[in-house]
């Protein structure tokens, strides 16, 4: 570019005073003037400057838009993952901001006066719940994996003699799954240094094969819960009863990673099939379960590990374990989530949303259309079916109610951009020519809310 165009481009503080406020920190909106005007130089012609600072202004709303703020979900997906999976219930709330508010007994005993351990009272109530001899908590369900493959492959490693690693994995090949994020199970057993020995067939594995795979080099088995995806027709596969047994036998250790980690029997809500709980797990054999703490549990992001007394033991002192610990946020509203469940209450929003009625979400919707009367809009109540979500309970089928808007002059992908737009964003989904809103997994004290936003839209030039 000649150095004539290049006097064209417009100078920093020029383009802030045509800007005003952008809403976000100055030095932000400062990184991205220089930015954009930086990359103008590897054009071939330099816009007018109000088209560049219109560009830069774009730019500036898609990365305020990218600030995490709440949001209304009337995408039926109860466990959203793309909107922070599960909503915390109030008691939660309230627990992490008097702790996070305040200075905390995270690691001081009261009692002595002294440096104490943390998370023993968490861990406590977890082992009750799960009805295992022990408990503990790190970061996430994927970090509570590695961490037990690092601690079995490494400690059985490290106890053998034939100079060969004792670092192999015992898996069915129907449990290589994918989770969320494009991570896969034979990835992390990669990373955290095992060696994967897949048995038996994508449907079919027998006890057989998981006795014929054991060996000097075999350090653990792993049943990984299909939570995400099922199968039908000709499937076969052994018992954690039986599988437990085996390994017994074999002193292997025997591990199972659950996922979703629910604690209520699920299929006594409509349109829910059984889940099986830790506790359930535990009982039927296994020497240590694993699963997350922001799925249908209920609580905020965590990886919870449950089991025989000296495993967890062993896997707190391992080195490793100190990367993945949980800070005084996590564990404070893991403690107030447990404590709702020990108290044998369900003031849990995930558990709450599964089981409002239809009935109830008609009467909701309809007093949302007399909110909206008279605007140029057709809406219209619905049925759906909504989903569980967060890669859990794929076969089932929630009966819910949407409510169906049509614009009179606005296209249903305008009037959702539109919705998404909003200072608190309105998520739903096109289907039938309409913007489809759930309220299966919208809050009732949002509903107010909803009616403010859909009036916002209606009335934009």
């Amino acid at each position: 570019m000649k150095q004539s165009q290049l006097r064209a481009i417009p100078a920093v503080e020029k383009v802030l005073q045509a800007l005003g406020d952008a809403g976000l920190p100055r030095p932000i909106v400062v990184e991205v003037v220089r930015r954009e005007l930086a990359a103008l130089r590897k054009q071939k012609s330099i816009p007018g400057f109000d088209a560049v600072v219109a560009t830069i202004r774009a730019a500036l709303r898609d990365l305020g838009s990218t600030r995490i703020r709440p949001l209304i979900n009337g995408t039926g997906i109860v466990i959203h993952t793309n909107f922070g999976r599960a909503p915390l219930a109030e008691a939660v709330i309230e627990a992490i901001s008097r702790v996070g508010a305040n200075y905390n007994n995270l690691e001081y005993g009261l009692a002595g006066g002294k440096r104490g351990g943390r998370a023993a009272y968490l861990e406590q109530g977890l082992a009750v719940l799960c009805g295992a001899e022990a408990a503990t908590v790190v970061n996430n369900n994927a970090a509570a994996l590695v961490l037990i493959l690092r601690h079995f492959c490494d400690s059985a490693a490290s106890g053998a003699n034939s100079g060969r690693p004792k670092n192999e994995v015992i898996i069915s090949r129907g449990e290589l799954v994918q989770i969320g994020g494009g991570f896969r199970i034979p990835d992390i057993l990669e990373t955290s240094g095992a060696r994967l020995r897949e048995v038996g067939a994508t449907n079919k594995t027998t006890l057989r094969d998981y006795a014929r795979a054991i060996s000097r080099e075999t350090a653990m088995i792993l049943k990984v819960h299909r939570s995400n995806f099922f199968m039908e027709g000709f499937v076969e596969s052994p018992t954690p009863e039986e599988i437990g047994k085996l390994a017994r036998e074999k002193r292997v250790p025997f591990v199972e990673d659950l996922g979703s980690g629910a604690m209520i029997e699920t299929a006594t809500t409509a349109g829910l099939e059984h889940e099986p709980t830790p506790a359930e797990v535990i009982r039927r054999g296994v020497d240590l379960v694993c699963f997350s703490g922001d799925k249908l549990l209920g609580g905020p992001q965590a990886g919870i590990i449950a089991g025989k007394a000296k495993v967890v033991d062993a896997l707190k002192r391992d080195p490793f374990f100190r990367a993945l610990r949980c800070d005084k946020l996590i564990l404070a509203g893991l403690e107030a989530t447990a404590d709702i469940y020990m108290r044998g209450e369900t003031r849990i929003p995930v558990i709450e949303m599964l089981r409002a009625t239809t009935v109830e979400l008609k009467g909701r919707a309809e007093n949302i259309l007399d909110g909206i009367e008279g605007l140029p809009v057709r809406a219209t109540i619905s049925t759906a079916q909504a989903q569980v979500g967060g890669g859990t309970l794929p076969r089932s089928a929630i009966e819910s109610v949407t409510l169906d808007l049509i614009h009179r002059a606005l296209p249903p992908q305008e009037l959702a951009a539109r919705l998404r737009d909003l200072p608190i964003p309105v998520i739903g989904y096109v289907a039938r020519g309409a913007v489809r809103l759930d309220l299966r997994t919208i809050f009732r004290q949002q509903d107010h809310e909803l009616i403010a936003a859909i009036r916002a839209v209606c009335i934009q030039q």
